[in-house]
């Protein structure tokens, strides 16, 4: 991933000294436990442990000779263990290393976007009971609808992202999986107990069966919830650029004193943040097609899948990063307009409670259709009149024989009341975060 959508902490785990840092380790635990169970002799473990050395540029240097990046490690740590590295990397395979290694590095990325999910649930929350009883209009196909809350739909979305939490998590155990056990995974020059003390020294579970990788629905699993994330954080990201529009102008998002919205149209406040991670999510999201055609490889393996993930890994981790973090402070800073939404709400003139009123005349014993039939040509007459300043919906409906048969112009005029929509907020809230929601 490029450095503008980087951030350094997750850009270190993807850097050539941290992977073959990793794979150093792994091939110096392994040392430790072929020596505790007598096939080679101490003093290999302990000349890895106190000679092994990770130089990247003489590894790339014989890695340009030999053509294979494994033995192009393992040659350059033989020139700085000695005699004993002819006991490093006895009844493994380059897969047994590097699929590892992977798994530390995912494990790694899944930790920090763990914590960047619980810094966005945190802002979510704050802002979500800070708008609880906020009134909006809710919209469905872009068109209004029935009132809501501007914090009931960020409660929404916290929901959504305390899926992804738990998803993530689950796809973060799943990925923490090790596999130490030779050519095509029968451990046929190596003792299973060789991968065991590997996988507890990295906090590893041992693959169950391997062939000679670790099974790649792991992994497309694993790049399956980071989509997940992406398209949540699309979803957000969305919503927002459509409240920023002109015609409705709810939200905002926050403009820094001295920053420029256009070169060419110095009134511009784009939602540029959004639209940045709207972009971002489709990248992350097209890691998952590659990531399942990883899965069917030849036999008990072949090479295609690992250009495919020496890409998506660092990309859609770094990406998925950077996108969280930004969300977060978008969040925390967006500004939100009630009077706006107050405003906007108020609009039509009573039509999203047409609702009510066709519920009200089928109660009072109209027929469901008739009920409908008056309802919607009131409202649609409406919809013209509001353009020219004509007459309000509840001021049509009590004109109207048909329907004052049934209610009087005092339960016409009740049936028009924002908050009832919102009278079973709090258990939404409660449903959402538990009692503990202020």
């Amino acid at each position: 991933m490029i450095p503008r959508y980087s951030r350094p902490q997750m850009a270190a785990i993807w850097e050539p000294e941290n992977y073959f840092r990793i794979q150093l380790r792994i091939e110096t635990y392994a040392c430790e436990a072929q020596a505790r169970l007598g096939v080679i002799p101490e003093s290999a473990a302990q000349a890895m442990r106190d000679k092994g050395v990770v130089d990247v540029s003489r590894i790339r240097d014989i890695e340009r000779e030999v053509h294979h990046e494994t033995i192009a490690f393992l040659t350059s740590v033989a020139e700085h263990v000695g005699a004993e590295a002819r006991f490093v990397h006895q009844g493994l395979t380059s897969s047994d290393a590097l699929d590892t290694c992977l798994a530390v590095q995912l494990t790694e990325a899944a930790d920090l976007l763990l914590a960047d999910l619980d810094g966005l649930l945190a802002a979510l929350k704050r802002r979500a009971v800070e708008h609880k009883m906020t009134p909006m209009i809710g919209r469905s196909h872009g068109i209004h609808a029935e009132p809501t809350t501007f914090g009931l739909k960020l409660a929404g979305h916290w929901a959504e992202f305390a899926r992804n939490r738990e998803r993530l998590a689950a796809a973060r155990r799943e990925i923490a999986t090790c596999k130490l056990s030779g050519a095509v995974g029968t451990f046929a020059n190596i003792d299973p107990q060789v991968e065991k003390y590997v996988a507890d020294k990295l906090g590893l579970t041992p693959e169950p069966i391997s062939t000679q990788i670790i099974p790649r629905d792991r992994h497309a699993a694993f790049f399956m919830a980071l989509a997940l994330v992406a398209a949540a954080i699309e979803r957000l990201a969305t919503e927002i650029r459509h409240l920023q529009r002109t015609e409705v102008r709810e939200v905002a998002e926050y403009f820094a004193e001295g920053q420029k919205g256009s070169s060419a149209m110095p009134h511009k406040k784009n939602p540029v943040l959004s639209e940045n991670l709207t972009g971002l999510s489709r990248v992350i999201r097209a890691t998952v097609i590659p990531a399942l055609e990883n899965v069917a490889l030849w036999h008990e393996r072949d090479i295609s899948h690992s250009s495919v993930e020496r890409i998506i890994a660092p990309d859609a981790t770094i990406a998925l990063d950077f996108a969280l973090v930004r969300l977060t402070g978008l969040v925390d800073r967006l500004v939100v307009d009630p009077e706006r939404m107050r405003a906007n709400l108020e609009s039509l003139g009573g039509l999203p409670d047409s609702q009510r009123v066709l519920l009200a005349l089928t109660q009072a014993g109209m027929s469901r259709e008739d009920a409908y039939r008056l309802v919607q040509k009131h409202a649609m007459a409406s919809w013209q009149d509001l353009a020219r300043g004509g007459a309000r919906f509840a001021d049509r409906l009590k004109a109207d024989p048909a329907i004052t048969r049934y209610l009087s112009s005092e339960q016409i005029d009740g049936l028009f009341d924002t908050h009832y929509h919102l009278k079973h907020v709090d258990t939404i809230f409660r449903r959402v975060f538990g009692e503990a929601d202020r």
